[in-house]
């Protein structure tokens, strides 16, 4: 079992998943995945939820490993998606005096995934609710929509920790060497990124807590620094830009626009700005144009015409921001069309439907290839979007 230090009575048993290709068969993950599981070891003993069903046999090893024959009192059920829920009925059966802990919204939707009857060993907890365990306390936090109905997070008061469900999660095995911040941020908004609301409820509930440590069902426990991934946390959930620079997103079909979004970077870094990513939204990952584009302040889009609307790789991109609550950005538009150009229009007309949005009001419209004209043009956009 991987050595990792939570406390003397509270124990990791979780595993690390590096032969997934996509989490949630559409995040590309190169450094895997963790499914974090943990046991609180007291009078009582708890088990705070269970591992995806690829982990299975090495999450029960682990279990037995930490209980040294002890049984199990209960399972702290956070969040029933499958990759933490998914061995609540195999716990269940092996323990079969285990008490399940959930919120109301928890066991109708168990129902769904499993065909068994625990109404006699349910225990429902709702806001503020404790679980008593010997010198550990458990106090049940509502989460709901973090990102699914049901979530709650759980603080236990002696060791001042926070079991924070999918909150303070990201990509990549525990022993991956990375930043934390880059893959926490492609997790945060291509999967909670749409609730921010939400997230910003919690926070408030957590900021009336005396947090040491943090133990989220993916990714390291957050041991120091806490008011980092916090702050980070504030920033996601209200929107806000992290940093002052621009995306340029292209959707290329022949290398033209390719061209244009290239040369566009380069005069946006001549006029200063302070960082400038690119990305061809035709074979980049996905979910990092998405981290980035939430990431900045500005945005440039270049894409051609296709069909009379634009790319389909761009209005991919552009429907996942606004599925994930994409707002308070500027946005530049570059088009390219060999007879009508329309991509300018349609990209404005998705952009146009989001909150506190700033649209330039400048279009670069490029008929096939980039001219010297074009470039003049382009160099008027730079400064319109980058004016304060």
């Amino acid at each position: 079992m991987k050595d990792v230090t939570i406390t003397d009575n509270i124990l990791y048993i979780g595993a690390d998943d590096k032969d997934l290709d996509l989490f949630e068969s559409q995040y590309i993950i190169p450094n895997g995945v963790s499914y974090n599981s943990y046991v609180i070891l007291d009078e009582k003993v708890a088990v705070m939820d269970t591992v995806d069903a690829r982990k299975k046999e090495e999450w029960l090893a682990n279990l037995e490993q930490a209980l040294v024959g002890r049984t199990v009192d209960y399972l702290v059920i956070s969040h029933m998606e499958p990759d933490h829920a998914a061995n609540i009925q195999v716990l269940a059966e092996k323990y079969p005096e285990m008490k399940l802990v959930g919120n109301a919204k928890t066991f109708p939707m168990m129902q769904q995934f499993f065909a068994m009857d625990l109404s006699e060993r349910s225990v429902v907890v709702k806001e503020g609710d404790t679980l008593h365990l010997g010198t550990h306390e458990l106090t049940f936090v509502m989460a709901p929509m973090v990102h699914w109905p049901e979530v709650m997070v759980s603080y236990e008061k002696s060791e001042k920790i926070l079991f924070s469900a999918d909150g303070f999660g990201k990509f990549g095995a525990l022993d991956a060497e990375e930043d934390w911040a880059c893959e926490a941020r492609r997790y945060y908004f291509n999967i909670v990124g749409k609730y921010g609301a939400q997230v910003q409820a919690l926070l408030k509930k957590a900021a009336n807590l005396d947090i040491a440590m943090i133990c989220p069902l993916h990714g390291p426990i957050l041991k120091e620094n806490l008011a980092y991934y916090l702050g980070k946390y504030e920033i996601w959930s209200s929107y806000q830009p992290e940093d002052d620079g621009v995306l340029v997103a292209y959707a290329s079909i022949h290398g033209n626009t390719k061209g244009a979004a290239i040369k566009m970077k380069e005069i946006l870094e001549a006029k200063g700005a302070k960082k400038v990513a690119i990305t061809d939204l035709s074979r980049d990952d996905m979910a990092e144009a998405i981290e980035d584009a939430f990431r900045y302040d500005k945005m440039v889009l270049a894409s051609a015409t296709y069909d009379g609307g634009m790319f389909p790789c761009m209005e991919d991109f552009l429907h996942h921001l606004k599925s994930k609550n994409f707002q308070k950005r500027k946005v530049a538009f570059i088009e390219n069309g060999s007879w009508a150009p329309m991509a300018a229009k349609n990209m404005k007309g998705i952009l146009e439907q989001l909150k506190e949005m700033t649209l330039c009001e400048k279009t670069v419209s490029i008929k096939s290839v980039m001219k010297e004209a074009n470039i003049a043009e382009m160099e008027a956009l730079a400064e319109e979007l980058l004016a304060k």
